[in-house]
């Protein structure tokens, strides 16, 4: 299972972490990943990161701003958001893919419940 946190209120240029804890003893073989969801338009894609967290992936939108990593020790993912716009208000969900892959929304496993980001001007 997956517990995503640290969602909320944040003004334009401002910055949020989210955290998404994993129950499991093999988190560390997971790939996992952040999507996020406005109201009538698809789940996107925002970033993933490797089991071993050496390598990470992010979509155009959020490249430079957004830093996914991961503690494997907590059996915990991150996001650190900076720079946010207000197109960035949105549900974020984290993933995890189970078989190690790099998570897409059709290879998940799991998704954590979401987490509201809205970003005000």
């Amino acid at each position: 299972q997956l517990q995503a946190s640290g969602g909320g209120l944040v003004q334009a240029g401002g910055s949020l972490r989210l955290s998404c804890a994993a129950s499991g003893r093999t988190f560390s073989s997971y790939g996992m990943g952040w999507f996020r969801q406005t109201p009538g338009k698809e789940r996107e894609f925002v970033g993933a990161i490797s089991w071993s967290g050496g390598s990470t992936y992010y979509a155009d939108s959020v490249k430079g701003r957004f830093t996914i990593s991961r503690d494997n020790a907590k059996n915990t993912v991150y996001l650190q958001m900076n720079s946010l716009k207000l197109e960035d208000t949105a549900v974020y969900y984290c993933a995890a893919d189970l078989y190690g892959r790099i998570v897409t929304t059709t290879s998940a496993n799991y998704w954590g419940q979401g987490t509201q980001i809205t970003v005000s001007s």
